[in-house]
This record gives structure tokens, C-alpha cells and sequence, in this order.
């Protein structure tokens, strides 16, 4: 791929004009405009040409330019009605040769179930701030043929996706990513790499795919729990799961028959806790 292919500052101003486009706070949108950040990004996913990527939110294709240079093939999903009928036309007019790699599927990620081309090995994208955790989590369950990913999101929340149990930022972010996924910070962005620049720095954040922990109860019965013991994390496991399980005796019986101490606090348990929380419940 040609240095040329690549969107500069110049190149996304330019687009952005063109188009009548002013990015807009309601979806998040922050456009990359530096090309050594997507040629770093491209390289942290490790992207190759076995792989086929999905893409939220490529805005202007600066992402999505440097994605098919390396990808076997791109999915895009983009939300914008101005954005999803141009991304076409820049593939087409900067990586001609590799245009037929590239498909764009218009619509919100939070709704797609399906995409055109091969199932998606790799999800690499700069997702909109305000949707990143559900959008992350929507498609790690609507596509299990992802088995890694490399997401810029805002700082904050990359340090929430990839904390440990007993960490302060640990919540429901962290525990349902690590029902799909090992999680790990991957790096720092700046704020002067977007355009326009956000108020708040960015992360990377690498997901590799692992399978759930084993239980007999259902994802929505795990996740159900989840929500319950970080509605109100400062309570003891034992009144924060009462309305969950029924009463607070019974969020007890479920919490020693896991093998939990029923006043430990939801921010110290793992995703294989929460798993055995949930089976005893359903079982009881």
C-alpha cells in the first residue's frame, strides 16, 4: 500500500467539506487524521491477509484504508447516512486494486446480526465513545467467529474493559468483557491524533477471545447477577443480591453454596464466580 493511500489531516478536512460534515457530539464522532496512529493500530491487532475485519464506525476510512492494506477483507458498519454513501468512493478512488476486498454494511452495530463476506476473525475499530461498552459487547455475542480484537476507546473505559478483579475501576464492563475475552490495556492515544480533538485521551484495549466459564446457567442468568451485585457496589453480596435472588437469606444460601463469602462485594469476584452465583441461584 502507497504512503498516498493513507488519510492526512488535509485529505479528512477536505472530505469533511465536501461533504457539508461537521462531526456531531450525539455519535461520538472523533476522526482519526493522523496515519502513523492507524498504521499502529493496524499493527498492534496484527492484522493479515488471512484475516477477515470488521469495522465500527470507520467515519471517514482512515481506519479502514490502513485495514485493507494488511486484512484479507473489511466489513465496515457505519450508523451516518453522509459517512455509509461516501466510505465507497474514497476505497474506491485510494485502494482501487483492493476495492472488491471491501464491503460496507449500513446500519447501527448495535442491531447487526449479520454480515456479507467471510464471518469476521478480527474486530478493529475506533468506537464512538458514547456506545463503545454495549456496541464491544453486542458484537462479541452476535459473532462468536471473532476470536480477537484491538479497540481505541476513551481512556477511562479502556482501563474499566480491561481491570482485574478488586480494582476500583473493576465493574460491569470488565466482567462481562471476561465472559468473551482476556482483555488487556494496549496502549496509549493522544487527543492531537482526532479531528476535532476530544477532551478526554484514549486507549487501546487487545481482546482475545476464550470460552465462557462453565455453568448451567444461561449468559442472561450470569449477567443478570452481574448487574445485581454492582447496582449498589458498596453493599455486602448478601443485600445487593436480595432483590436478584429472591431475599436476602437466599442471596446467602447461593453465595455459600458457590463458594463466596456472602459479605464480600461484587468488585471482588471473578467471571467464574459470578458464573457459580448464577447456577446456584437457578438450581435453587
Amino acid at each position: 500500500m502507497t504512503q498516498d493511500a493513507l488519510l492526512g489531516p488535509g485529505d479528512i478536512r477536505e472530505l469533511a467539506a465536501a461533504l457539508g460534515l461537521r462531526p456531531t457530539k450525539q455519535r461520538g464522532q472523533n476522526f482519526v487524521i493522523d496515519a502513523n496512529t492507524v498504521r499502529r493500530i493496524v499493527r498492534a491487532a496484527d492484522v493479515g491477509p488471512d484475516d477477515a475485519v470488521v469495522e465500527i464506525g470507520p467515519g471517514l476510512g482512515s481506519l479502514t484504508l490502513a485495514l485493507l492494506g494488511a486484512a484479507g477483507h473489511v466489513t465496515a458498519v457505519e450508523i451516518d447516512d453522509v459517512l455509509a454513501a461516501a466510505l465507497p468512493a474514497t476505497v474506491e478512488a485510494r485502494l482501487p486494486a483492493r476495492a472488491d476486498r471491501f464491503a460496507l454494511v449500513h446500519a447501527d452495530a448495535l442491531r447487526v446480526t449479520e454480515l456479507p463476506g467471510p464471518p469476521p476473525r478480527a474486530l478493529v475499530a475506533n468506537l464512538p465513545y458514547n456506545v463503545a461498552v454495549p456496541v464491544l459487547l453486542h458484537m462479541l455475542a452476535a459473532f462468536p467467529s471473532l476470536q480477537r480484537g484491538l479497540v481505541m476507546v476513551q481512556s477511562e473505559v479502556a482501563d474499566r474493559l480491561a481491570a482485574p478483579p478488586g480494582s476500583k475501576v473493576y465493574g460491569v464492563p470488565s466482567v462481562k468483557t471476561a465472559w468473551y475475552a482476556r482483555a488487556r490495556r494496549a496502549g496509549a492515544i493522544g487527543r492531537t491524533v482526532f479531528w476535532p480533538a476530544p477532551r478526554v485521551d484514549s486507549g487501546l484495549v487487545s481482546l482475545v477471545r476464550r470460552d465462557p466459564p462453565p455453568t448451567r446457567a444461561s449468559r442472561a442468568e450470569v449477567f443478570a447477577a452481574i448487574d445485581a451485585a454492582f447496582a449498589q457496589r458498596r453493599k455486602t453480596l448478601r443485600s445487593a443480591l436480595a432483590a436478584w435472588a429472591g431475599s436476602a437469606t437466599a442471596a446467602e444460601a447461593a453465595c455459600e453454596a458457590a463458594g463466596i463469602a456472602p459479605t464480600a462485594r461484587g468488585e471482588s469476584l471473578t467471571v467464574e464466580d459470578f458464573a457459580r452465583l448464577a447456577e446456584f441461584r437457578s438450581l435453587g
